[in-house]
């Protein structure tokens, strides 16, 4: 759907210059940015990083942002704490942000129902997320991953939609399913006359193409099908921080060898070298690169949320400066882009004409 324009009234809630989309085929209104809790919030759980989670959270609301996501998951079930007491230290109307969370993964009980998507997880575990959120309920529940080869889709189905209907959640979706597992689900929900999945989390950044744009694509024309999309900045690559190697203070050079060894291998220096020929089109623009990833992906009306992560309020307003790139971000542009990317998926297209001709022939005989 198209950007937004919505009225806003009261006080509590500035848009400044943020987009709005609707959240594929619903009512529901979200900023085309957002925050999430993945690997930013609850490694420390103290007071300290409340205030500090609380701070993002103000800034990002600040800009226009209502959008907040997390997972049961996330740091063991802590990211959810976390961000239920800076949601709360900052004092905004419930009905005026969108807060989501994710089931499947668990919250790291190590217990056998603890996972997957089992009537009893799903209804047990967003028990245990609203705790700690502390919170009656969230707009979107995702299911994390498919569960496909140990819970019938019946199952998910139904249990999804008595959260739906319990009040616990006013949306489900689905967070890195195939277009056929999706597909199935709609197809579950439709045939039992019940509430189906509205929108998808998956990775999507310049780097990370082929499931979005094309494999999801029959999913945009037949269900409108919503995204929120995660990794857009391709955890920090695409921001040009690391073009001369890995800064001491970044993300990956507090993990393990592993990850940072990933810096050697040919497909990321291959990647590196295209992100220093994107960031001269960035400075061409008036932004820098981490922006112009930005600009990218909200270009694509399909994305209905780019999620971000951020530890320091500082980034939060250096990423949301994308929106001033967006409305720059013309055909030629984007060719340009996608001549340096060299990676555009091969779009799923109408029946090939000698095969058509074939079916023709046969008819004809």
């Amino acid at each position: 759907m198209p950007d937004q324009g919505f009225p806003q009234t009261g006080k509590r809630f500035e848009p400044k210059n943020m987009l709005f989309r609707y959240l594929g085929d619903t009512g529901l209104k979200v900023s085309v940015l957002g925050l999430g809790g993945w690997l930013t919030y609850g490694s420390d759980n103290g007071v300290k990083e409340v205030e500090q989670t609380a701070e993002c959270l103000q800034e990002a609301w600040d800009h226009g942002i209502n959008f907040f996501d997390t997972a049961e998951v996330y740091a063991e079930g802590q990211s959810e704490i976390i961000m239920g007491k800076a949601l709360k230290k900052c004092g905004f109307e419930r009905d005026d942000y969108v807060i989501t969370t994710k089931l499947h993964f668990g919250d790291g009980n190590g217990y056998p129902n603890n996972h997957g998507l089992s009537r009893k997880h799903i209804i047990e575990g967003m028990k245990r997320s609203l705790k700690r959120l502390e919170l009656d309920s969230v707009d979107v529940v995702y299911a994390h991953r498919a569960d496909f080869w140990c819970t019938p889709m019946e199952e998910t189905v139904r249990a999804f939609n008595t959260l739906i209907e319990h009040g616990h959640a006013h949306y489900w979706g689905t967070s890195e399913w195939s277009a056929f597992e999706i597909e199935h689900a709609q197809h579950v929900a439709t045939r039992l006359g019940l509430i189906g999945p509205v929108v998808e989390q998956p990775q999507y950044n310049m780097f990370v193409r082929e499931r979005f744009e094309a494999e999801y694509s029959p999913l945009y024309k037949l269900y409108n099908y919503g995204t929120t999309i995660w990794s857009p900045l391709y955890q920090g690559i695409l921001t040009g921080k690391y073009n001369d190697g890995v800064p001491a203070d970044s993300r990956y050079a507090t993990i393990s060898k592993d990850q940072v060894s990933k810096f050697e291998q040919p497909e990321t220096k291959a990647q590196i070298e295209k992100v220093k020929k994107l960031t001269t089109i960035a400075e061409k623009l008036g932004g820098s690169v981490g922006n112009l990833a930005l600009a990218w992906v909200i270009k694509n009306p399909h994305v209905s949320v780019a999620i971000l992560g951020a530890t320091k309020a500082s980034q939060i307003t250096e990423n949301v400066k994308c929106l001033e790139l967006f409305p720059k971000m013309t055909d030629e542009v984007m060719k340009e882009i996608d001549e340096v990317l060299d990676n555009t998926p091969k779009m799923p297209g109408p029946i090939p004409p000698t095969r058509g001709k074939m079916t023709l022939n046969k008819a004809l005989m």
